[in-house]
């Protein structure tokens, strides 16, 4: 029997990505040195919590943790997607961070996935199930995706610290995608958005409305931010409000931002402190997200500054044919995608900076990765 060749890796960064590409490459990896300087080393709750998710729609896969957290063996399995399946995502990260390394490997799954994902919704530390419905998912049309089989529906919302909130995603198998030259941004010709609120008045809502309307009226007459505002069961099981902005361009291109106010994360503040702690006011938090829009506007690119890595990934994943793309400036996640790109698929991309409007475009030869689990009808 063949002794499994690991592929060593040390620290923490990025670490669902370093796993979802050991996965399509079928790599097994050694990770070791997890946050072993910190006062509370190795994994992180959110992070087991992805290896249980992987272990879920994944067949054969092994995974092995030390007694501390700092070490991890993970030799994949074959993605297998599934019906009907569910996953808590716990408190300490949102649904957001499972979802995108999630989207990418139901693509290349057995069967087509349907999941229901339990826990936070919405916060400030990961992109919305808003943004991931009105942004991230219309992408995947670009690399010939059928969108009408792509579903993102939010049962019930839910902040931190303590959650509650639940969505139900439903996402095709493809057996490959396609190679896309996709350079031009296109102009602003619409503005939608939602504004939400979970156990406090709908008054916030329409606060945050207002402010981002009178930032945004100036500029253009195609203006609708939508309310969702939820009671009961379906408000999870905290107080908060947050708003999720989008821009369409005139070339098919979705630019996005978002924001989560609420009393913190878990294990961030003791009862005493959630309690004296002040919400700043909803006509500011408009107005900040209309501004930070009109920012991710501005730096050009045919995605925001969020989605630069998960382009990068689902360009490096075509067939063997060239992609071409053009962003804003390059985020350090977008630059540590990159660097991962090469390690585990090959695939390095060419950068050259455009003076004239300060973006970048990048160029590849895809990995020419194939679905050949997928199953045919």
């Amino acid at each position: 029997m063949l002794k499994t060749k690991y592929k060593r890796l040390k620290g923490s960064q990025i670490l669902r990505q370093r796993l979802l590409l050991a996965t399509l490459s079928h790599t097994p990896v050694l990770i070791e040195d997890i946050r072993t300087d910190e006062t509370w080393p190795g994994l992180r709750p959110h992070e087991v919590s992805f290896l249980r998710l992987m272990e879920k729609i994944c067949d054969d896969s092994f995974i092995e943790i030390n007694e501390t957290g700092t070490k991890l063996k993970y030799k994949p399995g074959i993605v297998m997607g599934g019906r009907h399946l569910v996953h808590d995502c716990g408190t300490s990260r949102a649904i957001g961070y499972f979802l995108e390394p999630l989207i990418v490997l139901a693509l290349f799954g057995r069967k087509p996935l349907s999941i229901n994902l339990k826990g936070i919704t919405n916060d400030s530390k990961d992109p919305s199930v808003d943004t991931f419905k009105s942004t991230t998912l219309p992408m995947l049309k670009h690399f010939g995706v059928d969108l009408k089989d792509v579903v993102l529906k939010i049962e019930s919302r839910g902040v931190p610290p303590h959650g509650g909130g639940e969505v139900t995603l439903t996402l095709p198998t493809v057996k490959s995608l396609s190679a896309i030259s996709w350079t031009e941004e296109g102009m602003v010709k619409s503005i939608r958005g939602v504004s939400f609120s979970t156990r406090v008045s709908s008054q916030f809502e329409h606060a945050m409305i207002t402010s981002a309307r009178g930032v945004f009226n100036r500029l253009l007459p195609d203006v609708h931010i939508f309310t969702d505002h939820r009671k009961g069961p379906q408000a999870g099981n905290s107080p908060g409000f947050g708003i999720s902005l989008v821009a369409e361009t005139t070339k098919g291109c979705f630019i996005s931002a978002d924001t989560t106010v609420s009393y913190g994360h878990a294990g961030e503040s003791t009862e005493f402190e959630e309690e004296k702690k002040e919400l700043p006011p909803p006509e500011d938090i408009g107005e900040q997200m209309a501004y930070a829009l009109l920012g991710e506007i501005n730096q050009g690119g045919v995605v925001d500054s969020t989605h630069q890595g998960l382009l990068f990934l689902l360009c490096a994943l075509c067939p063997a044919d060239v992609s071409k793309v053009r962003v804003g400036k390059l985020t350090p996640y977008g630059i540590e995608t990159l660097r991962n790109i090469e390690d585990f698929l090959k695939v390095m991309f060419n950068i050259e900076a455009d003076p004239s409007n300060g973006t970048v475009v990048l160029k590849c030869v895809g990995s020419g990765m194939i679905n050949l689990s997928r199953k045919h009808s």
